[in-house]
């Protein structure tokens, strides 16, 4: 080949090359936090994800993690028993310390089986409010409603050394019984665990064809579940 026809194909090759970069600079651009995310976690429920940091408009779990975080310091004072005090929080704390040790498929089944003994109460009935996110402390001396079992289990199991990121709150539909409800997801090996108060054991999600997820979060961020 002469050396006009080297320097066209050189062009060409530039051209592409040149292409093929922007091609590849647009796709980073455009790919949204979730997207990684989605490549190292399952598909909740079967949809997909749209990720954001910004928390500022979900007051009640802001307010709810405010609040436990004064809570939370006296989580560990000496309770004297008596007849208006069962200590419930001491009592929480000596049982996540004895289950400390076990693996955490199993850390995440007796969380989940002890939470589900409390009440479920409304929150109409129990703060005269239409909805409240109540602290662990809150739930485990007043009782609760489905998303008051999810904060406690997900406190429960930060407790227990579960990274916080690898855990949300997710509120969603229930649509055999057409109801709101909240649950707490945990992302380990892989699977996207499922702790709720309507069910006994712990469950993949793969599992639940009746709920479609709205949102979920946790305190870094929330996610808009789509599909």
């Amino acid at each position: 080949m002469n050396r006009m026809g080297d320097y066209k194909l050189t062009k060409v090759m530039v051209k592409l090359l040149s292409f093929t970069c922007i091609l590849a600079f647009v796709s980073m651009l455009f790919m949204s936090p979730n997207t990684a995310l989605a490549q190292k976690s399952p598909r909740l429920f079967g949809t997909g994800e749209i990720q954001s940091k910004k928390l500022s408009k979900f007051k009640k779990w802001t307010s709810v993690l405010d609040r436990y975080a004064t809570e939370v310091q006296s989580e560990l004072n000496k309770c004297t028993l008596t007849a208006s005090n069962k200590c419930l929080v001491t009592k929480w704390r000596i049982f996540l310390k004895k289950i400390a040790d076990k693996p955490p498929r199993e850390q995440m089944e007796l969380v989940n089986q002890y939470m589900n003994k409390w009440l479920y109460v409304i929150d109409p009935v129990n703060y005269q409010r239409k909805d409240y996110w109540a602290t662990p402390k809150q739930f485990l001396n007043r009782n609760g409603d489905c998303e008051d079992y999810a904060i406690a289990k997900f406190a429960s199991l930060a407790h227990l050394g579960f990274e916080k990121d690898q855990m949300r709150i997710v509120v969603l539909q229930d649509l055999n019984l057409k109801v709101p409800h909240a649950v707490l997801v945990v992302y380990v090996d892989g699977q996207a665990l499922i702790l709720d108060n309507q069910i006994s054991k712990v469950v993949n999600a793969d599992r639940i064809k009746h709920y479609k997820p709205i949102f979920s979060i946790n305190e870094d961020a929330w996610w808009l579940h789509r599909g």
